[in-house]
């Protein structure tokens, strides 16, 4: 009998819960709509781009497997808490309780703008998995800073472009669409170059502590081989 486990350390552990509190965050976090400057954007733009740091720190040091792994984890504990926020929003409320319209305004959230946030997310995160792993592997390992920046650039590229029609297409002219998908896209990359320096610090250091540092060779992309680790 084979009684050999797969094991994590806690540095990754303690990203991989980061990584899905990011998420669960983000989505709450959007309810409330920010103005920069001239700019309107959700307010889960403070947190959302971190998700796609720690998605670059854990297939720099881990690889391409255990970020698949992290990133389906993270999509059921968003859903789950939706889920749970929908049922909470269904049961009636004491007669003596006065917050309801702002709780289900929080958590009430429309099953099409849920359903887009998880399959934007979904194939946002596994893009900017897979462009780091190989941007890894064509580059020997160099060039990390590069490799962050592209990566999130291709993935919240694909996270708009799923997320902004499916959500809103139809409610609102293409122009003004087009216009709200290249804000995100651009102010989340820039948020990723903002935090370049410390990123780079984090991933050296957590190299270090593990001894760690793969490269994704002779491994499947299917994004659906959750158990292959």
């Amino acid at each position: 009998m084979n009684t050999t486990k797969n094991t994590v350390s806690v540095s990754f552990m303690l990203m991989g819960i980061l990584f899905c509190i990011c998420l669960v965050t983000s989505n709450l976090l959007g309810t409330k709509i920010v103005q920069l400057g001239n700019f309107s954007m959700t307010a889960g733009f403070i947190v959302f781009p971190i998700s796609y740091i720690l998605n670059d720190c854990i297939v720099e040091v881990w690889g391409y497997r255990q970020a698949r792994l992290v990133i389906w984890t993270g999509f059921l504990m968003d859903f789950f808490v939706v889920a749970l926020g929908g049922i909470a929003c269904m049961l009636p409320a004491a007669p003596f309780w006065e917050g309801g319209e702002a709780f289900e305004f929080v958590f009430g959230l429309a099953p099409r703008i849920v359903f887009a946030s998880l399959m934007a997310f979904l194939t946002g995160s596994f893009i900017n998995a897979l462009v780091m792993s190989r941007m890894k592997i064509r580059d020997r390992g160099h060039r990390f800073a590069w490799r962050a920046i592209a990566s999130t650039l291709l993935g919240e590229g694909a996270d708009s472009l799923v997320f902004f029609p499916l959500a809103f297409g139809g409610l609102m002219p293409l122009g003004e669409l087009l216009k709200l998908m290249v804000l995100q896209v651009t102010v989340k990359t820039l948020y990723e170059i903002i935090a370049l320096p410390l990123t780079v610090r984090v991933v050296g250091y957590v190299k270090r502590l593990e001894g760690v540092d793969r490269y994704d060779e002779n491994i499947s992309y299917n994004p659906f081989k959750i158990g292959e680790l």
